[in-house]
């Protein structure tokens, strides 16, 4: 079962059927998934599918994605947590928000919650996190959690910026 976690304004907990709503609205914002994966939208069958993958990566694993919830509203704000499986190239700190919560600082608060964890509990040395030319948010966030570039891949048929933090 995932680890629940917690930040001053956050709860970082399993998705839950009743994330779906929610989580496909966020999921069907072309703003938001520009940089995520294929740049594509997903629909409500495969936001689906995809809340049951992040918690088949939990299962195999032992560790993976966490829904990010508020705790002053319960409302679900996005995702944050860990991405590596087979093939892929490194233990990856990822994070998407619905964009009503953009700027308000939560994708960081989380990440930093989330490398705490990686470091302490996880005993990695090295976490990256891969982000699109022209993701300017998501390249804040993660220099403001302590991530540098380190490099480029090619990440679903195109290029990624590798950022990353060692311990």
């Amino acid at each position: 079962m995932p680890i629940r976690l917690d930040t001053e304004r956050l709860w970082l907990r399993e998705f839950r059927g009743s994330d779906l709503d929610a989580y496909a609205a966020m999921l069907a914002d072309p703003e938001v998934m520009r940089y995520i994966g294929d740049g594509k939208t997903l629909t409500r069958p495969e936001s689906w599918r995809a809340i049951a993958a992040v918690l088949g990566h939990w299962q195999l694993l032992g560790y993976g994605m966490w829904a990010i919830e508020e705790k002053a509203t319960g409302a679900l704000l996005g995702r944050v947590g860990f991405l590596d499986p087979p093939g892929w190239p490194g233990f990856e700190l990822g994070w998407l928000l619905g964009r009503e919560h953009w700027g308000r600082g939560y994708a960081a608060e989380a990440a930093r919650r989330c490398l705490r964890y990686a470091f302490e509990d996880l005993g990695r040395d090295r976490v990256i996190s891969l982000i699109r030319p022209g993701n300017a948010p998501s390249i804040r966030v993660a220099e403001r959690v302590g991530e540098r570039p380190a490099g480029e891949v090619d990440l679903l048929g195109s290029k990624a910026l590798v950022y990353e933090v060692r311990r």
